[in-house]
């Protein structure tokens, strides 16, 4: 079985190599054959900013101000220029807040203390929604949903922590503290959180990671430590639970995870919902697959979830090489593509991370750019989400200039997610152009004067097309000129332009003939 898994990732390579190719050597073309050949790629490109342990920001605890947005603006600069249309910005990694919040205390990991503000006072959720947007990227929110504290935390606890607040639902587990999923009082603490983000700042996306029930602990004398959730599994039992503890831990996580997607969806439905599971459901599946059990472990049934559609994309977290057959990328790639029974969106996770990692353990480029390339190919996946940006902004094994040279070349959009559609919306707008006499600038405007959420720019010159991806708060743009080698620079001669709404449906296209300046 294995080796025909390798024939077919050879032929995924070569196919996704070829189609590149065929793309690039297509620009120059024929007026009406731009709608089919310069249409955006659509493919999810995204990193994770972990904040937990000040993993990749802020580098520090305790940085300025300036210091903090100064080190955000570089990360979010390092999408931009590696033409990344998503970052995942980690808000929530213990039950506390990067962000100006009522119900959780500021982070450790941003100030140094729990509980202490920012000195100058700013919001950095907000700041980074703002600089993301200017940039024409989304921002995705991420929450650790039930981990209350972490070891890397130092400072004491404030009294506004959920430890001090409510302590019946936190429970310590090995060098953490825990939120119990079988507390009501724990999950309507979690979803409250996450709800005030949602109404109160223009996230594009709420994400969450593989933390459900904890990953297991073992004692001084190696055994495995029990999650101490007894009260509230005896409390179940006395309510009538007839479920297995098991059972009953997993139905608490499944509760969860559907409850929150449809409050999102009544909050603001256009707000995507992800999950990024560990990258093996159980062992097993599909056979050949041995590894860690998140089914039986984590009391994660992450694969209910996807084929329930209780999510718009599906990020499950295949740190694993191409070909090893006990833990293959593509092999999982097509198990978990086989599990989307409700067409959304497949974005697997990469371990980018792993280019700076010690010794063996440490991976070539060639491995990451391959897996992108697998994952252009495959009929069912849309797009990748590195861990993490710190990989990409520090150029790790040269991976920063492979993308940019290779798969990631060339601009595009995030996948639409139709289904998010509210009942009687109208379609994204035709852009309005002109062009400006003073200068060589386009004026963009819709007919109802409303910012759409990005403009596609296509420009010719000649029979030569190009194409950019622009935020939609921009109103003009100053065309370009081409400047071929060896040649005098020469003005554009035609435009293309349409808008794309906040799921990422795009409009028809507007032309306009340029004057010559």
């Amino acid at each position: 079985m294995f080796a025909t898994n390798n024939r077919l990732i050879v032929m995924l390579i070569f196919t996704s190599v070829c189609g590149a190719l065929f793309a690039r050597s297509h620009l120059a073309i024929a007026d009406h054959e731009i709608d089919q050949v310069l249409s955006p790629s659509r493919e999810f490109r995204a990193a994770w900013i972990a904040t937990v342990a000040n993993i990749d920001w802020p580098s520090k605890k305790g940085l300025s101000t300036e210091k903090q947005k100064a080190e955000l603006l570089a990360l979010l600069d390092t999408a931009s220029r590696l033409n990344l249309n998503a970052v995942i910005l980690q808000i929530r990694p213990s039950c506390d807040a990067l962000y100006q919040s009522k119900l959780e205390p500021w982070s450790e990991f941003l100030t140094g203390k729990m509980g202490q503000a920012p000195k100058p006072l700013y919001d950095p959720l907000a700041f980074a929604v703002e600089q993301a947007h200017a940039r024409g990227i989304e921002l995705h929110a991420w929450f650790n949903p039930y981990r209350a504290l972490h070891p890397s935390a130092k400072s004491p606890i404030s009294e506004g922590h959920i430890s001090k607040k409510n302590p019946q639902v936190v429970k310590k587990y090995g060098k953490y503290l825990w939120l119990d999923p079988g507390e009501a009082d724990a999950v309507d603490h979690t979803i409250a959180v996450i709800l005030d983000v949602v109404r109160r700042y223009d996230i594009d996306g709420v994400h969450l990671d593989d933390y459900f029930y904890p990953y297991p602990v073992k004692d001084e004398e190696g055994n495995h430590v029990e999650f101490p959730d007894e009260s509230s599994w005896e409390l179940a039992k006395a309510g009538g639970e007839k479920l297995s503890r098991d059972d009953w831990r997993r139905q608490n996580v499944d509760r969860f995870v559907e409850r929150l997607y449809r409050e999102i969806k009544q909050e603001k439905r256009w707000v995507k919902f992800g999950i990024s599971p560990f990258g093996i459901w159980r062992p097993g599946h599909p056979p050949q697959i041995k590894g860690f059990d998140q089914y039986s472990v984590l009391y994660a049934d992450a694969r209910l979830w996807f084929v329930e559609g209780w999510l718009d994309y599906f990020t499950p977290q295949l740190y694993w090489k191409i070909a090893p057959p006990a833990q293959s990328y593509p092999v999982l790639l097509d198990w978990w593509h086989a599990q989307n029974l409700k067409s959304r969106h497949l974005w697997p996770g990469n371990y980018t991370s792993k280019l700076f990692a010690e010794g063996k353990l440490r991976w070539p480029a060639s491995e990451i750019v391959a897996q992108i390339q697998l994952t252009q190919a495959h009929q069912g996946a849309s797009g990748n989400v590195h861990f993490s940006i710190k990989a990409l902004a520090g150029n790790s094994e040269g991976i920063a200039d492979k993308l940019a040279d290779g798969p990631y070349q060339h601009p595009a959009l995030v996948p639409a997610s139709p289904w998010l559609a509210e009942p009687g919306d109208s379609p994204p707008e035709k852009p309005i152009l002109t062009q400006l006499e003073a200068k060589p600038l386009l004026q963009l405007k819709t007919e109802s004067g409303k910012q759409p959420w990005l403009w596609v720019v296509r420009i010719r010159q000649g029979h030569q097309w190009t194409l950019e991806i622009l935020p939609g708060r921009i109103g003009e743009f100053d065309i370009p000129k081409s400047c071929p080698e060896g040649n005098d620079c020469r003005n554009p001669e035609e435009v293309a332009v349409s808008t794309v709404d906040r799921i990422g449906q795009e409009s028809p296209t507007t032309f306009l003939s340029l004057r010559s300046h």
